[in-house]
């Protein structure tokens, strides 16, 4: 039980997204859709769960001197190791992630994690802390992602909804991922409140 309620945290107590407001960059700057939300998310959390793991596992053998650089140089090393899989096994979603995939190695999520849970508790404790905040981050860029396709071009995967002229532009434009960002963390609080 003490594992699903580490998984639970992630998922709602402290989602990332709509409760910690960490990882603003990508969260923005990828969910123009719903399936690059979700493939942004799903990388991010590949990553957590294992840099997660690796540092439950060498946390007694680093020194606290130097512990953010060996963090730091963990995570980059998952995020190396992600990014050449995608780009030989997915070019097209390596292609339009583009840059946030390096970009995960500063995302504020994976060392806050590795800092406040992994370097305090065990390995299974720290796989199920990625996995919850993992499926969080995946959750509210899925969410947001598709918020904003369908508001903006009628669909949701790619499926069509409601004709493309109908939708509003603004919600695919930078503008509103902020638009859509603030009512999902108004109706997530509302939600969590009662």
């Amino acid at each position: 039980m003490k594992y699903l309620d580490i998984i639970y945290n992630g998922l709602v107590r402290e989602n990332p997204v709509f409760v910690l407001l960490l990882g603003m960059c990508p969260t923005l700057g990828t969910t123009g859709s719903a399936l690059s939300g979700m493939s942004m998310g799903l990388a991010t959390a590949s990553v957590l769960v294992c840099s997660n793991m690796s540092v439950s596992a060498i946390k007694s053998f680093v020194p606290p001197a130097v512990r953010i650089p060996v963090y730091i140089v963990v995570i980059a090393t998952f995020v190396s190791v992600l990014q050449l899989l995608l780009a030989a096994y997915m070019p097209a979603l390596n292609a339009t992630l583009g840059i946030f995939i390096p970009l995960i190695v500063v995302n504020c999520i994976l060392l806050g994690r590795a800092e406040a849970f992994a370097s305090r508790h065990g390995v299974v404790a720290s796989a199920c802390d990625g996995i919850g905040i993992g499926l969080g981050f995946t959750f509210g860029l899925t969410l947001l992602g598709a918020l904003r396709e369908f508001l903006g071009t009628g669909r949701v995967f790619d499926i069509v909804v409601y004709p493309e002229s109908f939708g509003s532009l603004i919600f695919v434009l930078a503008p509103g991922a902020f638009i859509a960002l603030g009512l999902l963390i108004g109706l997530f609080n509302y939600i969590k409140s009662r």
